[in-house]
């Protein structure tokens, strides 16, 4: 295997490079087809989102829509002439869909794994490809990439140097939400609304909003979107409440019951929800919730510690993921089945993840006393 193989895999992502990187690897895919090579070029789309019933959101319908722009550029390069064969076969797929894509690891992952099913021995990079959004991680991405047998090379397009402006619908969405946030945190830290403090926190929210704007959110905010969100929040607020106090009543009977009963066990949760922010907000909740613990979050979900059978058999009733996905998606969101209807809760040790598989027997016998 060589840097020349004519089996090439690009990741793709809308970026300012992305048309001339599917050129290059198209020049690279002809080269090797009219040396006899079999070749063919798959483009790939790591999701971010996790899918669920078939609706994966408008993440989805962006991925779907950038792939037939990229089929389409594609057929425009390789000058396609119906009456003689295609010269390279030209695939599309988005991976990872079913899975928690956090780190540049996590991305090079289910590529190499897509890379080994089809028999690519090749990946051509964007040089501004950003699996994590917006966070740049190209160069760990490409280091995790190497580790693997695959050879992996950077696309030699010209880079177009450009700034964001501030007066752009997308920087002044992401400016205001940024001073928002920053300004209603700065006077909670504060604790008073006098003059001093209104006048230091509003600059410090100016100062965040233009440094951070463009970092903070990986989207610009719509507006109603987001105060439906801010609306949610506050009806989830109160019932994340009530959950820690009756959690916490069952933890203080189990702290002065004679025999201790308790039953520990490390559960897998592959949560319906998807995105830095709604998997960490569901993450938190758990852990604020006595009797069970965030562990751990990776690709494949979840990791939680459970205290006693009564905290397996909350988790396996969904009313956080619930409540989560209500916040985030809406009311249709939370109507969804309970991850043990789902098959999405499992044993670690038994390692029977959501993947369609039976639970154990305690997490039947939990799913009847909790639905």
């Amino acid at each position: 295997m060589g840097d020349g193989s004519s089996r090439i895999l690009v990741p793709v992502g809308e970026s300012s490079t992305v048309r001339n990187t599917v050129a290059y690897a198209l020049r690279e895919a002809r080269s090797g087809a009219e040396a006899g090579e079999d070749a063919t070029v798959h483009f790939v789309y790591p999701a971010r989102w996790r899918t669920l019933d078939g609706d994966s959101g408008d993440d989805a319908t962006a991925a779907n829509d950038l792939l037939e722009r990229v089929r389409v550029w594609a057929e425009e390069d390789l000058d396609y002439d119906e009456d003689e064969p295609f010269p390279v076969d030209i695939e599309t797929a988005i991976v990872g869909a079913d899975r928690y894509l956090f780190s540049p690891g996590d991305f090079a992952s289910v590529l190499v794994e897509y890379a080994r099913e089809v028999g690519l021995d090749r990946v051509v990079v964007d040089p501004e490809f950003q699996p994590g959004g917006s966070a740049p991680m190209l160069r760990p991405f490409e280091v995790e990439l190497t580790r693997s047998d695959l050879a992996v090379e950077e696309a030699p397009v010209e880079r177009q140097t450009t700034r964001t402006r501030l007066v752009s619908r997308a920087t002044i969405s992401k400016a205001v939400a940024t001073f928002g946030v920053s300004f209603a945190f700065y006077l909670l830290v504060a604790g008073s609304l006098t003059t001093f403090n209104l006048a230091t926190g509003g600059l410090t929210a100016a100062l965040s909003a233009v440094v951070f704007s463009n970092v903070t959110f990986v989207t610009s905010p719509a507006l109603k979107r987001s105060t439906l969100r801010v609306l949610r929040m506050g009806l989830f607020v109160p019932y994340l409440v009530w959950e820690i106090v009756k959690a916490n009543l069952v933890i203080a009977y189990i702290i002065l019951h004679p025999d201790l009963p308790i039953d520990p066990e490390m559960r897998r949760f592959r949560a319906a929800v998807w995105g830095g922010l709604p998997v960490t907000t569901l993450a938190n909740s758990i852990t604020l919730t006595p009797g069970t613990l965030t562990v751990d979050v990776d690709r494949d979900g979840l990791k939680i510690h459970t205290l006693t059978g009564d905290a397996r058999d909350d988790l396996a009733a969904g009313g956080l993921e619930r409540a989560v996905r209500f916040v985030y998606y809406g009311r249709g969101g939370a109507r969804i089945p309970t991850p043990t209807e789902r098959g999405s809760i499992a044993r670690v040790d038994d390692d029977t993840e959501a993947d369609g598989q039976s639970v154990t027997d305690s997490d039947a016998d939990s799913n009847g006393g909790a639905e």
